[in-house]
């Protein structure tokens, strides 16, 4: 499956204030499909002491990726994997932070609901999971606009009523 999606960096603040409202802990493992310029993995290692991993198909994005995370010292910490999030495995993270396009979100359900674990934490900025039941939605005015973080619980999220 083949998808495009824009790139637009999530700003730093709104990435922090995600794990925070995610409870990303120090030795939990953190997961970005589509990790862009690697700013979330250097934040989920750096500030909450998680091991990362960051997927991304762009490769001019994964040596930005790559070289971000050398820079900030975590390279002992992240995993950064070239390729499609739609055909690398997921690994069984403790969180995720998606920022995707609604209809992304919708075609990567089935890949979240097979390979993740019941309790993992999605935070997902701006772009909802449709059909998913959010535990919580915080706004967040950052940068001059609003943005929407989007918590879920794999499990509890995707039940339906």
């Amino acid at each position: 499956m083949s998808v495009t999606v824009p790139y637009v960096p999530s700003p730093y603040e709104v990435i922090r204030k995600a794990l925070e409202i995610a409870g990303l802990k120090s030795g939990e493992l953190f997961l970005d499909p589509g990790c862009g310029d690697g700013r979330s993995l250097v934040i989920a290692s750096k500030e909450f002491g998680a091991k990362a991993v960051g997927i991304e198909i762009r490769r001019d994005l994964l040596e930005q990726a790559m070289k971000n995370v050398i820079e900030a010292g975590v390279s002992g910490n992240v995993v950064l994997v070239n390729g499609s999030f739609f055909e690398v495995k997921f690994p069984k993270a403790d969180v995720v932070f998606l920022y995707l396009l609604t209809s992304v979100n919708e075609k990567l359900k089935p890949k979240l609901l097979s390979e993740l674990k019941p309790s993992t934490r999605i935070v997902s900025h701006d772009f909802e999971i449709t059909g998913w039941r959010p535990v919580e939605v915080y706004n967040l005015e950052e940068g001059g606009r609003s943005h929407r973080i989007y918590y879920y619980v794999v499990e509890e999220s995707s039940r339906q009523p």
